[in-house]
């Protein structure tokens, strides 16, 4: 599962040449064009007609449905006789954004890579699939691991023995397609006329495609099918001097979401796009030691203190010297991703300087207040709905209870019973209190509604508990549109709000009520800051207009609620 090797410069006078391990082939496969469509948002809950069926004739019968909601609506007879075959709980049919990567920097630590191994177990959320480090030795050599798993499974004391050096690079990253992944895994690590570089992104570039094009127009040959892997080859052809100039000689043709950390020989350096769609902050441990890491949550964990933000536009070069701030990037108008703070990052972090708890807390609060309906509990979609939850319970002064336990303990694959189990998948995930259900009109909530399908499961599952009614309160707008910048959504298509209004979502799912977090109220709460955050997921408004066929790398997010989502599911982020 994972490889060491040990990267010497060698001459190229056109491109990086890049040394990974393992292979992966991803093989790009658009989906359908994005259909634009005015965004319909309802504050008040709509309430379902109790004489109305689970799904309306007008959305069985419709032709334009997607199949993201017809397909997976119907499921097999409980009795229905299928063989033995392991059950993938990923592939179940819903997934929400998910977070692709997460990214780490330590520069004059003696133990770099045991804090960066740390600081990537604290940013596990971000990615769950693979991780590597690459550290610099005494000798001046980059030295990589990476490995398919999680941080834990990938890195064990001897593995960590191998990566000697006082500043080191580290990266964890969600799943993508094809059995052998492992050459996708960053961080990458290429040798080029001026010595070695090592980079670990996270984000997406929308104009990938044609980059790629024109660097194998020119001789480039490309190892890999992610995009990081492009900014590499930029840097190695780039004319400019000194090496920071190089970095931004080659961000300079970049468009899209990048929050990168590189690692040479000598220095470290952090860079962000100009507009600041992802991530990434700066600390300092005791010792002096700079750290990078995409929250703040990694910094407590290697107890380095905060200090700020890596500004949008902004180059970070960390040597022997000290830290030097470049910003000769273009500066634009920041527009950070609001998601984040809805469902990304820990609540414990401080992401776009805001804290991650207060922002869902108050978002809770918004929709006890705007769609308040009359219940006797509120439970929460464990986890990232759990602060959202006690927000709405403060706010209506209804008790937060636990209705829903989550299971932490889920491998990939499970035997099914030759009888099916319906929702097995979510089933082996959440399992319902009875004791705090039974004969209640409970309110959920949950951060998210992308195709709807696990919402109708969940509701199925509680009212199954005994719940008398079951009221939804979702603690963001509805998701219209898919994303471009480093989440990897579904496409516009297979976005149920982007087909149904709200009473019609209310139906498919099945709930007494389902309400949204309003768009309006939601840029009132952020303020003056509105204007710095990306709502292209709901509202199709994009910063940076994508122009190409989205691009599977595995360096970004993918929306997911911990209980769904595949290998095989990896096509439904294709976009055009």
């Amino acid at each position: 599962q994972t490889t060491t090797k040990t990267y010497e410069p060698f001459l190229s006078s056109m491109a990086a040449t890049t040394s990974f391990s393992s292979s992966l082939s991803l093989i790009s496969k658009p989906n359908n064009p994005y259909t634009n469509k005015p965004l319909l948002l309802f504050p008040k809950p709509f309430l379902k007609p109790p004489h109305l069926s689970l799904l309306p004739s007008s959305i069985s019968s419709s032709p334009s449905l997607i199949h993201g909601v017809s397909s997976y609506f119907s499921s097999p007879s409980p009795t229905e006789d299928h063989s033995h075959t392991p059950f993938d709980y990923n592939n179940e049919d819903d997934e929400k954004p998910r977070e692709e990567c997460g990214v780490v920097g330590i520069y004059g630590d003696p133990e770099a890579s045991r804090l960066c191994y740390l600081a990537l177990h604290a940013l596990q959320h971000r990615g769950q699939e693979g991780a590597g480090i690459v550290t610099v030795s005494n000798e001046k050599v980059l030295q990589t691991i990476t490995g398919v798993g999680l941080v834990s499974e990938v890195f064990n004391e001897s593995k960590l023995d191998q990566l000697p050096g006082e500043f080191a690079i580290g990266h964890v990253r969600y799943s993508t397609a094809g059995a052998s992944m492992l050459k996708n895994v960053q961080p990458f690590v290429a040798g080029y006329r001026f010595g070695s570089i090592g980079v670990a992104h996270n984000g997406n570039l929308v104009n990938y495609k044609t980059l790629r094009a024109m660097l194998e127009e020119n001789g480039s040959i490309f190892n890999t099918s992610s995009d990081t892997e492009v900014v590499l080859h930029l840097i190695a052809i780039s004319k400019a001097r000194p090496f920071f100039m190089r970095i931004i000689d080659a961000c300079e043709k970049l468009q899209g979401a990048y929050s990168m950390v590189f690692v040479t020989e000598d220095k470290l350096v952090a860079v962000r796009d100009p507009y600041g769609f992802r991530p990434l902050v700066m600390g300092r441990r005791s010792n002096g030691a700079v750290v990078f890491a995409s929250e703040t949550c990694a910094l407590d964990l290697i107890e380095a203190t905060y200090e700020r933000e890596v500004y949008p536009g902004e180059v970070l070069v960390v040597d022997k010297d000290g830290v030097k701030s470049q910003c000769l990037m273009p500066k634009f108008e920041p527009k950070q991703c609001i998601f984040e703070h809805i469902y990304f990052s820990l609540p414990n972090s401080i992401v776009f300087g805001r804290s991650v708890y207060e922002s869902r807390h108050v978002f809770g609060e918004i929709l006890a207040a705007e769609s308040p309906v009359e219940c006797d509990v509120v439970i929460a979609v464990p986890d990232s709905g759990v602060v959202a939850a006690l927000g709405y319970a403060a706010k209506s002064g209804v008790p937060f209870q636990q209705g829903l336990i989550r299971s932490h303990y889920v491998g990939r694959t499970f035997i099914e019973p030759s009888q099916k189990i319906r929702d097995f998948g979510v089933k082996l995930k959440l399992s319902p209190v009875r004791g705090v259900l039974e004969g209640k009109r409970v309110v959920v909530v949950d951060d998210s509604i992308v195709r709807g399908t696990t919402s109708s499961k969940i509701v199925r599952l509680l009212r199954e508990a005994g719940a008398k009614e079951v009221h939804m309160r979702i603690a963001s707008p509805p998701i219209v549109a898919s994303c471009y910048y480093g989440v990897d959504t579904p496409s516009s298509e297979e976005l149920i709000s982007n087909r149904l209004r709200v009473e019609e979502i209310n139906e498919f799912i099945g709930s007494d009520s389902l309400a949204f977090l309003s768009f309006d109220t939601l840029k009132k709460h952020l303020g003056n800051d509105s204007k710095s955050f990306c709502y292209a997921c709901f509202t199709g408004d994009y910063p940076v207009k994508p122009t190409e066929v989205k691009v599977k790398r595995g360096g970004g997010d993918f929306i997911d609620d911990g209980l769904v989502g595949s290998f095989e599911n990896i096509e439904a982020g294709w976009v055009r």
